[in-house]
């Protein structure tokens, strides 16, 4: 008989981490991936926000996931979303279809529950969530040669934690130009500081900023890799046109010594931002969408041109689950 649940956190500890870790603890070591995995669950954003479900057959663990909730602006309306992370089918248990099944009941679900759409990130096999009603989304990289972007004489600052609020509004005011995007009110932005700590170790933390009287104008958050030469930034974001002409200068100044710069292309109008640069396909973290409601099914109609047209990619890697 195959049952969906939700998972206790000790549960999940218990049947799903030990064999998942391999897959995506990265240089975390066990007991790092697991302590991270506990800090989420016990946090703010864990409790209400966040849960992990389990397909049980016949008293079994026949496949698990992570299952975040969002919510996504589309134009004037809000939108309730549901992030899938995760996927995992324990090796005994595979070729059986219990995947699937997973996915399928936890749709249904979420169907009867209300949500109006359904995100994923996938690094393997976009055609196995295509069946199940996803579209893939364009999913690319931007290369640039660190030396090419113009340097800045106006003072480059390293912004402290405390100046969280500052970066907020920062974001804010770029994120407000956007016409499809995840929200990312007070909750998630504790969530993703709290992620951003427990993954210090993957490269050499950047956050520098450049002021404007007594606010911030514009932000680079990124990583530093000196063992190949590049600098990855994870998100920018700039107050107005003026302080957006000044992103090229601030990843210049990010990367230092080092030759490139990459990231996920950024969404509109982030995008407009940088200058061309090598533009390719990201051959993981592939994201997906799947619309569950009339409204979403509307939106998506009106928006999926755009969307799947557009020289900028629909969202930040602090999107990414």
């Amino acid at each position: 008989m195959l049952r969906l649940a939700t998972l206790s956190a000790d549960a999940y500890v218990r049947d799903v981490l030990p064999h998942s870790a391999s897959l995506w603890s990265g240089e975390r070591s066990f007991d790092e991936y697991v302590t991270e995995f506990r800090t989420l669950c016990a946090s703010g954003f864990g409790r209400r926000r966040f849960r992990t479900l389990g397909l049980t057959v016949d008293g079994l663990l026949g496949a698990s996931c992570k299952r975040y909730q969002r919510e996504l602006r589309c134009g004037e309306r809000t939108l309730r979303a549901v992030g899938i992370g995760a996927v995992f089918t324990p090796p005994e248990q595979r070729g059986r279809g219990y995947a699937t099944a997973l996915l399928g009941a936890l749709l249904d679900a979420e169907r009867a529950a209300g949500t109006d759409l359904a995100f994923l990130f996938t690094d393997i096999h976009p055609a196995f969530y295509e069946r199940l009603g996803f579209a893939a989304l364009p999913s690319r990289t931007i290369v640039l040669r660190a030396d090419a972007l113009p340097a800045t004489r106006t003072p480059v600052r390293v912004l402290a934690d405390a100046e969280g609020p500052a970066m907020m509004r920062c974001y804010a005011a770029l994120d407000r130009r956007q016409v499809v995007a995840l929200t990312r009110p007070p909750l998630i932005w504790d969530w993703l500081r709290q992620r951003a700590r427990s993954r210090a170790e993957r490269g050499e933390p950047v956050r520098l900023g450049l002021g404007r009287g007594r606010g911030l104008a514009a932000y680079v958050v990124g990583r530093r890799f000196p063992a190949v030469d590049t600098f990855v930034f994870d998100e920018f974001a700039f107050v107005d046109d003026e302080a957006g002409a000044m992103i090229p200068a601030l990843l210049r100044s990010a990367a230092g010594d080092l030759r490139k710069v990459t990231g996920w292309l950024p969404p509109t109008p982030a995008r407009s931002a940088l200058p061309r640069g090598a533009v390719r396909p990201r051959p993981s973290a592939i994201a997906m969408v799947a619309p569950l409601s009339a409204a979403a099914r509307s939106a998506w109609q009106q928006q999926r041109a755009p969307v799947m047209t557009s020289a900028a990619d629909p969202c930040w890697p602090a999107d990414h689950i």
